[in-house]
C-alpha cells in the first residue's frame, strides 16, 4: 500500500471535520491534491456546501475538476479549516514548507484558519529542522538578501527550473533556498530573515492544530 492509501485511510477521520458552509484552505503539493480529490467525493456523498480557497494554480485546477467552488481569498476574513502537507516537521512540530513555491499563500491562508491540519510523509518528520528553508524574496534583493542570510549562516542560492531559468512564485518573486545545517530555534530564525528587506515570506511554518503523520501499509498516526 503506498502513502497514497493511507491518506484514503485517514481521509474519513480528517474530512468528517468538514461541515456545510465551511471554507476551506487548500495547500499545495502530493498531500494537498490526494485530500482535494477525496474532499470532492466527501461534498458530493454527505450534499454538503463548502467553498474552498486554494494556494496555487494547480490545486485551484483540482478542484475546479472535482467540482468544488472556489473562492478569491480578498472575499473571506478567515478560513475554517486548512488542509495542508509539510516538507520536513520537528519534534516540537515546527515545519518547513514552500517545495512547490506556495508559502507566501500558505502562510496567509493558515494565519486566519481556525484549525490547521498537516498531513506528511513519515519520511518528513526529524528531530531538527535541517533542509533548505524556502524564502520568496522580490528579484530586486535577490543578492542583497542573500548576503544578509550569509550573515545569519545561511547559504543561499536561487530556485532554478530545469532548463535553468529562474523560478517565478505565481506572485511575480523568487525562491532562495537556504541551507543553515540544524535548526535549533526554527521560530528566532525566521524573525531575522523575515525583517531582511526584500524578503517577502519565510518557509518556516509553526505548530499546527493537527499532523497526521503517514505511514506505509495504509497506516497513519495523530500527533496533536
Amino acid at each position: 500500500m503506498t502513502v497514497d492509501d493511507a491518506i484514503k485511510a485517514l481521509s474519513p477521520q480528517a474530512l468528517g471535520m468538514v461541515k456545510s458552509n465551511y471554507i476551506i484552505g487548500l495547500g499545495s503539493g502530493r498531500a494537498a491534491t490526494a485530500i482535494v480529490r477525496l474532499l470532492s467525493s466527501y461534498m458530493k456523498e454527505r450534499k454538503i456546501a463548502i467553498k474552498a480557497v486554494p494556494t496555487s494554480l494547480q490545486i485551484k485546477m483540482e478542484a475546479e475538476k472535482g467540482g468544488i467552488p472556489i473562492i478569491e481569498p480578498d472575499q473571506i476574513s478567515h478560513v475554517d479549516l486548512v488542509f495542508d502537507g509539510a516538507d520536513q516537521i520537528d519534534a516540537k512540530g515546527n515545519m518547513i514548507k514552500g517545495g512547490g513555491g506556495a508559502l507566501l499563500r500558505e502562510k496567509i491562508l493558515i494565519s486566519i484558519a481556525k484549525k490547521v491540519v498537516i498531513i506528511a510523509d513519515e519520511k518528513k518528520f526529524v528531530k531538527l529542522l535541517d533542509l533548505s528553508v524556502p524564502v520568496e524574496v522580490h528579484p530586486f534583493a535577490r543578492n542583497t538578501a542573500a548576503i544578509k542570510i550569509r550573515k545569519y549562516g545561511g547559504k543561499s542560492h536561487v530556485r532554478l527550473l530545469e532548463r535553468g531559468y529562474p523560478f517565478v512564485t505565481e506572485n511575480g518573486n523568487i525562491i532562495l533556498d537556504c541551507d543553515f545545517g540544524k535548526i535549533s530555534n526554527p521560530k528566532e530564525l525566521a524573525t531575522k530573515i523575515i525583517e531582511i528587506a526584500g524578503v517577502i515570506e519565510v518557509g518556516i511554518f509553526s505548530k499546527p492544530d493537527i499532523i497526521y503523520k503517514v505511514k506505509e501499509g495504509g497506516k497513519f498516526e495523530i500527533l496533536r
